[in-house]
């Protein structure tokens, strides 16, 4: 046996050890006989296998279940995390774990389990369809996500020795999916450093220049902080308030977001620094609260009391920001040791301290959600949209609005009433026709605010505008929307389909009464269609021309012409078609038809690009993640594949906006950077305190060939001292 295998062996051995030893420790009384035949399986299973590191693959599995055993889950989640990878890596069969370890063991592992490449065509599909599968068994079992999330935080942990462009894609989908589940099931330690490890791959100069400037003020923070900690401790022990207080600074990746949302450098953070109480009843928590507002000045509007209305992840704890030592801002979370560990360690605490319970109970509000969401997904067929509405359910949820009678409806920031009636039942919301906040008449765009009293006003037969579309901001709505609209248009294509495929025949002397119903189901398979009814919607929408579809019902009667440009079925909005197309873009597998790119977005070559078919204008082509997208996409039939051609010397103009320090010498060091960068400038606009931003703003419009030289530019401009932000304009 070589040296090499004998560590590695060793290595594999003595993490184990320290897994056993870990788990005695924590459950004395349990029985370890089926974890040691789990490790002894997964060992023999990947026995041959190296992780790209090159350290042997069973590093991994015991890694992970090394993290859920510090979360104290139970022996079904540990013997989970050791055979996690045998179904998707090795010849190991969910049967042979079902025989072996039980259906509890074998459901968990199977919902881990990602699909089969075999299954699906594109990566995309893939990830949509494994993410699906994962919602449906968490609704089942918990602790399917709650390994899943240890096996992605071992993963981001250990991403070095992958390829660069395997980590942006890795910490991406953990930014959109797995951080925002850990938020919403309340596991607050855990996201933060999925989060933190995602931005450090995501935007690595970003990342290690606020380290850098974070570590610059690390002893007069460590000094301040100490203080602070030092005068409240005091100050609770005069009042007999029992409590234990941290300080601590604010994690890297919320500091960049809070940044870049408010244009704002490190010094105007207001919750850079924060002390966090802990003490042992709720009475204590707002006496607490009562002495650090009597000893200093607290910040107006930075109060948030989310123990008399908790967060929809059951999070609880005050908050407040208050004026400290020297003038300078400090937030303080004022909690009980049970909200406390609520707030790291979220549904997972469930599985501590208390013998013999079986997790959250089946009325948890987390998992109520998370019935939901599964429902709410249920109607996506198409994996982008369902990965884009997904993300939409996984922001976190800031607004707290009531009905007149006092229920809570908590919503996501910037929600309308639209939003709050579908919350209410999908029946007020299709019925909705204005609405009342505190009591006046507002319009239906009217951004929610914490605290107002909402009444919703309705009207027998009334529909959803599409016009709702670009209001709404749940998932919820959005999709009823859809659907009723759908439902509406669908029946007004298939009627406009079905009667310019009968008026193209006549004009063009084919007899359609010789055409059979089995002639039209081998046509409309043909196209891709599973019904007559698909393909006369397809020709309604403008996906087809009736003479194509003609051309093969009866060759003998239509002559196909040459390279013939589609005729779109007719307007019904009464506007002219266009006559020219964007040559830079074609449809997938067709090169007639008429081309152009959405001015809302302005693709550029290299972006994730999608095609929608619009009535007499022909293909619009949207960037995949442009704002509007998704606000189109509700009729799926409209969407289109489109690429881009080969030609690779065409220019794009691209907006940007940069936030600046005001100082000399900004503007040719920017123009500099562009010359060298061989983007020419269209546009240049700056100017001094935009919204009551401090500093500068300066708009450009620039020549840019591909997205990698736009991100080449960006992270160019970036590098420049004073500059705070850059974002790409619509």
């Amino acid at each position: 046996m070589s040296t090499d295998l004998v560590s590695a062996t060793g290595l594999v051995e003595q993490l184990y050890a320290e897994l056993e030893q870990k788990v005695r420790l924590l459950r004395p009384k349990d029985d370890l006989t089926q974890l040691e035949k789990a490790y002894r399986l997964a060992a023999d299973a990947h026995k041959s296998q190296l992780r790209q590191s090159g350290e042997p693959y069973m590093v991994h599995p015991l890694q992970v279940t090394l993290i859920l055993a510090d979360m104290q889950m139970d022996m079904v989640c540990l013997e989970t995390g050791l055979l996690h990878d045998t179904v998707e890596d090795t010849s190991v069969s969910i049967d042979q774990i079902r025989r072996t370890f039980g259906e509890e063991v074998a459901g968990c592992v199977d919902g881990v389990t990602k699909l089969s490449k075999l299954n699906l065509y594109s990566r995309e599909e893939r990830q949509a369809e494994s993410v699906r599968k994962m919602l449906l068994a968490m609704v089942n079992d918990i602790r399917v996500i709650i390994v899943k999330l240890a096996d992605r935080l071992h993963n981001m942990r250990t991403m070095d020795a992958l390829p660069r462009e395997r980590q942006e894609r890795i910490a991406q989908e953990t930014l959109d999916i797995y951080a925002p589940i850990a938020h919403r099931l309340g596991m607050g330690k855990i996201r933060g450093e999925l989060e933190d490890l995602s931005f450090k791959y995501l935007e690595p100069e970003a990342s290690a220049e606020l380290r850098r400037e974070i570590d610059s003020y690390r002893q007069q923070n460590e000094e301040f902080l100490n203080k602070m900690r030092h005068d409240v401790e005091v100050n609770l022990a005069r009042e007999n308030i029992p409590a234990r207080v941290e300080g601590r600074v604010k994690r890297a990746y919320s500091i960049y977001q809070k940044m870049k949302r408010q244009k704002i450098g490190l010094e105007q953070v207001y919750d850079l620094l924060a002390l966090r109480i802990i003490t042992d009843s709720v009475k204590n928590c707002y006496a607490a609260l009562g002495v650090i507002h009597n000893e200093w000045h607290p910040i107006p509007g930075r109060i948030k009391d989310f123990i008399a209305i908790p967060r929809p992840n059951l999070y609880q704890s005050l908050h407040t920001s208050v004026i400290g030592p020297g003038g300078r801002s400090c937030e303080v979370q004022i909690r009980t040791d049970e909200m406390h560990r609520l707030a790291e360690e979220g549904i997972a605490a469930h599985w501590k301290y208390k013998e013999g319970r079986k997790g959250p109970g089946a009325d948890d509000q987390r998992i109520i959600w998370l019935r939901q969401l599964v429902e709410w997904q249920k109607e996506l067929r198409d994996p982008g949209e369902f990965m884009s509405t997904l993300k939409v359910d996984l922001y976190p949820e800031e607004v707290y609005t009531f009905t007149p009678k006092g229920r809570v409806i908590v919503l996501p920031r910037d929600a309308t009433p639209i939003d709050f009636a579908f919350s209410i039942h999908s029946d007020v919301g299709n019925t909705c026709v204005g609405a009342k906040v505190n009591g006046r008449i507002v319009p239906l765009k009217y951004a929610l605010k914490n605290g107002d009293v909402v009444e919703i006003l309705t009207q027998a037969g009334h529909l959803p505008s599409k016009d709702w579309l670009a209001l709404v901001k749940t998932s919820k709505a959005r999709n009823k929307i859809r659907h009723v609209i759908n439902t509406t248009e669908r029946a007004k294509a298939i009627e406009i389909g079905q009667k310019y495929l009968e008026r193209e025949a006549r004009r063009l002397g084919a007899q359609l009464s010789r055409v059979t119903r089995a002639d039209l189901e081998s046509v409309a398979s043909d196209y891709g269609c599973g019904k007559i009814e698909d393909l006369h919607a397809a020709l309604g929408y403008g996906k087809f021309s009736a003479r194509q579809v003609l051309q093969k019902l009866a060759p003998d009667q239509v002559e196909a012409l040459p390279a013939e440009v589609p005729k779109p079925p007719p307007s019904t909005t009464g506007q002219p078609t266009e006559a020219t197309g964007d040559l830079v873009i074609k449809v997938k597998g067709c090169d007639d038809l008429l081309v152009y790119r959405a001015k809302c977005c302005n693709p550029i070559r290299g972006e994730g690009i999608v095609g929608y078919v619009t009535r007499g204008k022909g293909v619009a082509v949207h960037s995949t993640n442009c704002s509007n997208v998704q606000n189109l996409m509700y009729e799926v039939e409209r969407k289109i594949d489109v690429e881009w051609a080969r030609a690779a010397s065409e220019t794009f103009p691209v907006k940007i906006q940069i936030y600046t320090d005001d100082r000399p010498g900004m503007l040719n060091q920017l123009t500099s950077l562009l010359f060298a960068e061989q983007s020419n400038i269209i546009s240049l606009e700056a100017r001094s305190e935009h919204k009551g931003v401090e500093g500068a703003v300066i708009d450009m419009t620039i020549e840019i060939r591909d997205k990698k030289q736009l991100e080449r530019v960006v992270s160019a401009v970036r590098r420049i001292s004073g500059v705070r932000d850059v974002e790409r304009t619509q």
